[in-house]
């Protein structure tokens, strides 16, 4: 590997619009090879201490998302015994799927995350 690969490939784990886009894919990804959501989650906890601007949003959104998502995924486990968790399964998959693009959508803008503290999109 070059130089000029190796930096390539450093900005998409260092803080900034790179590694933000990267954890989003690997929350899509994680719908097919899970473990990515958690490499993901890493990323996010890693940087967004260390990051400035509109990414900060983004770091927090993500975080949320997985711990959000867990909790869903969780009630829904305790719900399938009574038939409706599998339904309601495939809506927590809709609403990590909606967050996901909403934030690949500003993240492509630079903007920043309008409210990452909260639970809905």
């Amino acid at each position: 590997m070059s130089m000029h690969q190796d930096t390539d490939m450093a900005g998409f784990v260092e803080p900034g619009g790179r590694n933000v886009t990267l954890i989003y894919i690997l929350y899509l990804v994680g719908f097919v090879i899970g473990f990515t959501s958690l490499i993901g989650l890493v990323f996010a906890y890693l940087n967004r201490g260390r990051s400035q601007g509109w990414t900060t949003s983004h770091y927090t959104f993500q975080i949320r998302t997985f711990w959000i998502a867990l909790l869903y995924g969780l009630v829904c486990l305790v719900l399938a015994f009574i038939g409706i968790g599998f339904v309601l399964m495939i809506l927590v998959a809709i609403w990590v799927i909606v967050r996901c693009v909403k934030g690949l959508q500003a993240a492509s803008r630079q903007q920043p995350i309008a409210d990452p503290q909260t639970w809905l999109f």
